[in-house]
């Protein structure tokens, strides 16, 4: 049974398992005995199977099919494939030397047939050498240049076919014949030259001449440049004798008279010598070119001898500028004359005919070690100009006003700092004309302070017109503009080591500080008109008021008269940035004004607060449509912008937070403190007694408040969204003093100093104040202060009653440069609470930000 149940398991199966083999064979522990038996059995069985594996083995090796027999079989084959390839190899090459055979004949006639053509050609050339040889001489000797030109060509060019053979004796005495007649043809045009020019025979010999330049054209750029150089010293002769041999005629006196000299032998030259030589030749500014070089020595060596004079006289100035400007002037003539002469087809010429030299500098170049003195020369010509601004009217007598229009002497002035520019530049592009940019950058600093602030420096009888102020404004940013580009021209041409040292941006923001002051100017303009208005609010008793009405009569007129001056002013401001920048410190003084009235007020009580809340509402919609009378055809103002709107709105809620405090009854005490800390929002004990002093609270109720402050004060929490400041942007700056009930700013005038003062702007005062623009689409020059400094009150810095005239020049130019840098693009302003965004302008004061 189990002997069955085993053998139905085969050995060979792919799946064999012995352990279920095992367990086929001893199902049960009685089997066991069976072990040795089966062992035997097993034994036996794989006797039998080596057995017949080495049987096997041994038939497979020593067969009649065995492994072996059958490589040696393979290799009998392999060796007689080699063979037969051999043999095929062997097969190749008596064909190849077959065909060889076969086609020598074939090769030797190609092979002579080539050597017979090449000898052929050789012979005609030679004999076509020998030919055009034998001709030339005849034709040199009877001196028939027209064909002796073209011939002489032919005969170089054969020539050179001849170069490898001059091993030969024929050919060596032919090449030398040829060197020989060309030497020969060489003497003999320049011999025929000079005597026609030696006995004056030019006019009867010029065919003759012209033909033979053409001899030289054949013979090569040696030959012609020997003819040329002969020329032009045989022209020059004369100048060289008279001006170098002669010290009177030669001094820098006389300058006008070598360049009469040049001018009479050119027009000598066109007339009869022009016609004798090919245009491509460019004599004539060959010959121009040559007296420069000679007339640029003969000045160094002048020059120099001047400079070197025992008694130690240096140059006279007027006379340096007096030749170098004649100099100039001739330079540019005769650049000028060969620039448009006519040219010969660009076919026949080669790219070493293109004409690459300029007389751009030629002969003032001498000048240049010099220039130093025409340098302090410009320096001075500008001192005198800056005066003659400064008195001059800002428009010619001829001319009306016009909102585009600048003032008459920045058009001069640019005009001049442009020639003296391209002067320089054509002289020296190095020290000097970085000499001449320090000179240039100063008389900048000088018209920005003595010719456009000073306009806004005259006292009241003779203050600027709103007109004047806007031709100040616009001939600021025109320099503005124009300086920026003077400083990239003169690095263009300035040497590549000096850019660096090149730099006007000083006088950019000088100049951008002067538009944003005469922005205040126009600012003040309005304010001094609403005087009225903040009388009336000032007189208005804002203690006793019992009820709330629409708005109080002083809006009303304050709202007239800024809308009739703004109207009157963007109505001739052109540039949308600087009516943006305008309104937006139209609106800032106005709040600021406005803050500083309320002080003025008090006391203010409960009703009076929210009165002055709700006028302050009306203003804010009367200025949010400012803005839109700038460029308005019609007498309705057109939508205003949203940036400006929100500007508005932002600026004017800075005054919020003061009024709703005020708003609240001292009485209960808790609750006036409370709306302290909700609105005003800081730990100031000073601070909180203004609020008191502002809402007329008596002495001797003030110390309970204050105690009841500090308790609170201490018990809000130190962080988190509800953190208290240290001191208030908006009160802070407020100066509570007794008296007059005058209040101001930290740094800066009370309201009626503002208004009684004449229209003098300290630009020291003007840090705090940045142009700003909207936002939409119009480029952006700032943006107002923010932070403390604009949650002041206004008046600082457009009407302070300290004039700049009280301060030196450098401190005055140094503040205008300090204040346009507040108008550069993407220059963080520091201190200031705002700073700038790409299109986005930072708000201001309590009221929160843009």
């Amino acid at each position: 049974m189990n002997g069955n149940a085993a053998g139905s398991l085969s050995l060979d199966a792919a799946d064999y398992d012995p352990v279920q083999h095992l367990n086929l064979l001893f199902p049960h522990p009685s089997t066991v005995s069976s072990i040795r038996s089966l062992s035997s059995t097993l034994h036996s069985e794989q006797d039998a199977l080596s057995a017949d594996i080495a049987a096997r083995q041994t038939a497979q090796a020593y067969g009649p099919g065995s492994s072996l027999e059958r490589m040696q079989s393979a290799q009998a084959e392999l060796g007689e494939l080699f063979r037969k390839i051999e043999t095929v190899r062997a097969r190749a090459i008596q064909a190849e030397q077959n065909i060889t055979s076969m086609t020598a004949d074939i090769k030797r006639l190609d092979g002579t047939k080539r050597n017979l053509t090449l000898s052929m050609t050789a012979l005609k050339r030679l004999q076509m050498l020998t030919t055009a040889y034998e001709q030339l001489r005849g034709l040199a000797k009877t001196r028939q240049y027209r064909e002796c030109a073209s011939l002489l060509q032919a005969v170089i060019q054969l020539m050179r076919h001849f170069n490898s053979y001059r091993s030969i004796d024929q050919i060596a005495t032919l090449s030398r014949g040829v060197g020989e007649i060309q030497r020969e043809l060489l003497e003999q045009v320049c011999e025929d030259f000079e005597i026609a020019f030696a006995k004056g025979e030019i006019g009867g010999r010029k065919p003759t001449l012209v033909e033979a330049c053409g001899v030289m054209d054949a013979l090569g750029d040696t030959a012609r440049a020997r003819l040329i150089t002969w020329y032009v010293n045989t022209e020059l002769r004369e100048y060289r004798q008279v001006f170098r041999g002669n010290d009177e005629a030669g001094s820098l006196d006389n300058i006008g008279r070598r360049y009469a000299w040049f001018k009479r032998m050119m027009k000598g030259y066109e007339e009869e010598h022009a016609s004798i030589f090919p245009l491509h030749w460019r004599v004539g500014e060959t010959l121009a070119m040559a007296f420069c070089d000679g007339t640029r020595d003969d000045y160094k060596g002048i020059l120099e001898k001047s400079m070197r004079k025992v008694d130690g006289a240096k140059i006279d100035v007027n006379l340096l500028l007096s030749c170098l400007q004649e100099t100039m002037d001739f330079e540019q003539s005769i650049e000028r004359r060969f620039s448009n002469e006519p040219r010969a087809s660009i076919d026949t010429l080669s790219s070493t005919d293109e004409r690459i030299q300029s007389f751009n500098g030629s002969i003032s170049v001498a000048f240049e070690p010099y220039l130093s003195l025409w340098v302090e020369s410009q320096d001075k010509a500008l001192m005198a100009m800056i005066p003659r601004y400064k008195a001059q009217p800002l428009l010619p007598a001829d001319e009306e006003f016009s909102p585009q229009a600048v003032i008459s002497s920045a058009i001069e002035l640019f005009h001049f700092y442009k020639l003296t520019l391209s002067q320089c530049a054509k002289l020296s592009t190095s020290e000097r004309l970085l000499d001449l940019t320090k000179t240039l950058a100063k008389y900048l600093d000088e018209y920005a302070q003595q010719v456009l602030l000073a306009i806004l420096q005259r006292p009241a009888q003779t203050a600027a017109s709103i007109q004047d102020i806007v031709l100040v404004m616009n001939t600021a940013d025109f320099w503005h503009t124009n300086t920026s580009q003077l400083e990239e021209n003169i690095k263009k041409r300035i040497d590549s080591e000096l850019v660096s040292r090149v730099d006007l941006t000083s006088q950019a923001d000088a100049f951008l500080g002067v538009a944003s002051t005469a922005v205040l100017a126009l600012v003040n303009k309005v304010e001094t008109d609403c005087d009225g208005a903040w009388r009336e609010m000032k007189n208005t008793n804002w203690s006793k008021m019992e009820s709330v009405g629409d708005r109080s009569s002083y809006v009303g007129e304050l709202v007239s008269h800024v809308n009739t001056k703004t109207e009157e002013i963007l109505a001739i401001v052109v540039k949308p940035q600087y009516a943006r920048a305008f309104a937006d410190n139209l609106v800032e003084h106005i709040a600021n004004t406005y803050i500083t009235n309320i002080v003025q007020c008090r006391p203010v009580s409960e009703v009076g607060a929210e009165q002055m809340l709700l006028d302050k509402y009306v203003l804010t919609k009367a200025f949010e449509n400012l803005l839109s009378y700038h460029n308005s055809s019609s007498s309705t103002p057109s939508q205003p912008s949203a940036s400006f709107v929100k500007r508005v709105n932002n600026t004017m809620t800075r005054i919020d937070p003061l009024l709703k405090t005020l708003q609240v009854r001292p009485s209960p005490p808790e609750g006036l403190v409370q709306a302290y800390l909700i609105h005003i929002g800081d730990r100031s004990d000073t601070n909180f007694k203004k609020i008191l002093e502002l809402k007329g609270v008596r002495k001797a109720d003030q110390p309970h408040l204050v105690e009841l402050f500090g308790i609170h004060r201490d018990a809000a929490p130190s962080t988190g969204g509800n953190k208290l400041v240290a001191q208030s942007p908006l009160l802070t700056p407020l100066l509570m003093t007794s008296g007059l009930g005058s209040s101001g700013l930290v740094g800066g005038l009370n309201h009626a100093a503002v208004a009684a003062a004449p229209v003098r702007f300290d630009p020291t005062s003007l840090g705090e104040k940045l142009l700003s623009v909207a936002r939409d689409g119009v480029e952006r020059i700032g943006t107002p202060s923010g932070g403390q400094t604009q949650g002041a009150a206004g008046g600082s810095g457009n009407g302070s009653s300290s004039t700049v005239g009280g301060q030196n020049a450098a401190s005055i130019n140094e503040n205008l440069r300090n204040f346009g840098k507040f108008f550069r693009r993407d220059i963080a302003i520091s201190g200031l609470g705002a700073r700038f965004g790409k299109r986005d302008i930072s708000g201001s004061g309590a009221g929160g930000a843009e």
